[in-house]
């Protein structure tokens, strides 16, 4: 990969074929569960009995445990990217605070994997760079809305609420709240 990856040159990885595609849905979601339950050093043996697939086809599509905690990764972040045009529609305000509880709740559960990343790969990079994208038009329609300060940028935003997730509330109502007062200083001054 070159410097300039981006989450759809990323996203080209996924194979074409539908019954390759499936083995490699079917390994992503076994990955996932397995990671979430047993953090990144789950045995890939068990992640391919839990795809129900060889382990051959584990390391066919994933020929390292980088390989794979990155596509199950890339998988989340797109899922993330994507919520920013599902909530397009909404009121500038309602928009961004949809979609940067959705980035909450996916940091919050996927820290596990961030570990487990190489925090210098393109990968990384270009999923937050995507991240990025995906959310600027939303802060940018609430800002010229004038409902949040104008002196904010996506890279703070993004880092505010990475720092919410990232803290580990004792419930989801206490992270919620800690998220409401923070994102309320995002709000421009009336």
């Amino acid at each position: 990969m070159t410097e300039t990856t981006t989450l759809a040159e990323l996203a080209l990885r996924r194979p074409s074929r539908a019954d390759a595609r499936r083995n490699y849905d079917s390994l992503i979601g076994a990955a996932r569960n397995s990671f979430a339950e047993l953090g990144t050093e789950a045995p890939l043996e068990e992640i391919a009995r839990r795809a129900d697939v060889g382990i051959a086809t584990l390391y066919r599509n994933f020929p390292t445990r980088e390989a794979l905690i990155e596509s199950v990764y890339l998988e989340e972040v797109l899922a993330v990217c994507n919520a920013a045009g599902e909530v397009a529609h909404l009121e500038p305000w309602e928009a961004l605070l949809a979609w940067l509880r959705r980035v909450v709740t996916y940091v919050g559960a996927k820290r596990v994997l961030v570990e487990g990343l190489n925090r210098d790969s393109n990968t990384f990079k270009a999923c937050r760079l995507g991240l990025y994208e995906a959310g600027a038009p939303l802060l940018e329609r609430a800002q010229a809305a004038k409902l949040v300060r104008p002196d904010v940028a996506i890279d703070d935003v993004i880092r505010l609420v990475a720092g919410i997730a990232g803290i580990g509330s004792t419930t989801e109502e206490q992270r919620d709240r800690i998220l409401a007062i923070a994102l309320d200083g995002l709000k421009r001054a009336a």
